[in-house]
């Protein structure tokens, strides 16, 4: 089966393969100037708390070098150096974003907090790595795999270029766990995101697409499955906020 016939999800809709990466792009390309204020108001702030949360579970070492993919705006590099603080000088975070104009709001905000040589910013595709096998201590990804066109190819990415004894963790959106929450969460999610977004952003399509590209991804447990799958041992996750979003952790041993 060629790419033009095999189909993926793009939100609801199902789409060629070989046509997700370019529309995924064209979305994010939209959306990068306002994406943080967005971030903001979509989630009342709490993106901030859930990140923070990703981190604290990470507890990064001193000296450790971490890949942070689809992190376009610096988000979790940031973090990751802010909660080494002194202990930092040896650590270095790369951040790996396919698309250009997510990773230009990075490069800049790294310049403002002068992390300029602190954080590297590249271009790159979550399914084919441009960096050797065994690089870092640690990958991160938040909010962003599911926007992948073959999640299970970005997980054996993951796996490829971790060192042995590297960490993989992943923060996404997942199943909420209570049925009133989850209502009122729909009802948000549906009608009030995309408004917010056709007034910050005047595209309203893109976050759409985003609300729709949530419910299109797995489950927390079968994402912990695709995940050992790759080769990841002593996969775990922690739902945070009812399960709206949450943490999967693996280890490659």
């Amino acid at each position: 089966m060629s790419d033009n016939d095999r189909k993926v999800s793009f939100g609801f809709r199902d789409v060629p393969e070989n046509e997700k990466s370019r529309l995924v792009g064209r979305v994010f390309s939209n959306v990068a100037q306002r994406y943080d204020i967005m971030n903001d108001l979509m989630s009342f702030g709490v993106h901030r708390l859930w990140k923070d949360a990703l981190i604290d579970w990470l507890s990064p070492s001193p000296g450790a070098q971490l890949l942070d993919v689809a992190g376009g705006t610096g988000d979790i590099a940031f973090r990751f150096l802010d909660k080494l603080g002194s202990k930092a000088s040896a650590s270095r975070a790369t951040v790996c974003d396919i698309n250009p104009d997510m990773v230009s709001i990075g490069v800049e905000r790294a310049r403002q907090r002068g992390l300029s040589t602190r954080v590297a910013f590249t271009c790159g595709d979550a399914q084919h790595l441009p960096f050797p096998g065994e690089s870092f201590d640690a990958y991160t990804i938040a909010f962003g795999i599911r926007n992948v066109t073959n999640i299970d190819q970005a997980l054996t990415e993951a796996f490829r270029v971790l060192k042995p004894g590297g960490r993989f963790l992943c923060l996404e959106f997942s199943k909420v766990d209570n049925p009133i929450l989850e209502r009122l969460y729909d009802m948000w999610s549906f009608n009030v995101i995309p408004a917010i977004g056709h007034a910050i952003t005047n595209d309203r399509n893109a976050y759409e697409y985003l609300v729709e590209s949530i419910r299109r991804f797995p489950p927390q447990k079968p994402f912990a499955d695709m995940i050992t799958a790759a080769g990841f041992s002593q996969v775990k996750w922690r739902d945070l906020t009812s399960g709206i979003v949450a943490m999967h952790s693996g280890w490659k041993f």
